[in-house]
């Protein structure tokens, strides 16, 4: 593609996203995150430099969830679109369970990227279960990675020890070995990560063997 015609897709594997009417505080899945991924992909098809925006998230056929959340692909504005991806059972799961699935996702991702006419020019993945999905499409098809981690298992699991939680507990819950192991990797991985606070670089991420303090850029919310 040429510079004035970039593909961006971006990865949101947990939760309800949809193009309307979102459910924001159904669950601790479905929150701000969710909101924060559907304004950027409106508001990376408003600069002339993009083309086109995929945004990837779960494919849930679920009697107790909308059916919106079962449909393959939803336009939500000009160039830019949901694309939903088969990622394990059928029904909606707490990302907590996700783990087993993700290389599912990742496969499905890829066959659908293989189909396009031409492949991204950046993966942009969000949170820990995205960056785990964007990491495999970024070595396979040799795209950069950009990252947002939107929240860290390290500061999360120290929180919960500090509340009285025991560790075997946490893990148990929250599955916090995976999420942190792959946000190593990712930020390995990552050509760029994008942060909302000089804070989170300074003392979240500090606490990860692959801190790259120069790969990463502070740009609040607001300003997307």
């Amino acid at each position: 593609m040429s510079y004035s015609s970039k593909y961006i897709l971006l990865i949101s594997v947990h939760g309800l996203i949809r193009g309307e009417n979102l459910e924001l505080g159904r669950d601790a899945d479905t929150g701000g995150q969710t909101k924060y991924v559907l304004e950027l992909a409106r508001a990376l098809v408003k600069n002339p430099q993009v083309a086109r925006v995929d945004l990837l998230t779960r494919l849930i056929k679920d009697p107790k969830v909308d059916a919106d959340y079962a449909q393959p692909r939803e336009l939500i504005g000009d160039r830019a679109q949901i694309v939903r991806i088969e990622c394990g059972p059928e029904e909606y799961i707490a990302k907590e369970m996700l783990w087993d699935y993700l290389d599912n996702f990742a496969d499905h991702a890829l066959d659908y990227l293989k189909e396009q006419p031409e492949l991204p020019d950046v993966i942009h993945s969000h949170y820990a279960d995205a960056g785990y999905v964007g990491t495999r499409l970024s070595h396979q098809l040799g795209i950069p990675l950009v990252h947002t981690g939107h929240s860290l298992g390290r500061s999360k699991r120290t929180r919960l020890l500090l509340s009285g939680i025991k560790a075997d507990e946490i893990e148990s819950r929250y599955n916090m070995a995976r999420r942190i192991n792959a946000e190593e990797e990712t930020l390995g991985s990552a050509a760029r990560v994008i942060t909302s606070t000089h804070q989170e670089i300074a003392e979240q991420y500090a606490q990860y063997d692959y801190y790259q303090p120069d790969q990463m850029l502070v740009i609040p919310p607001a300003l997307i």
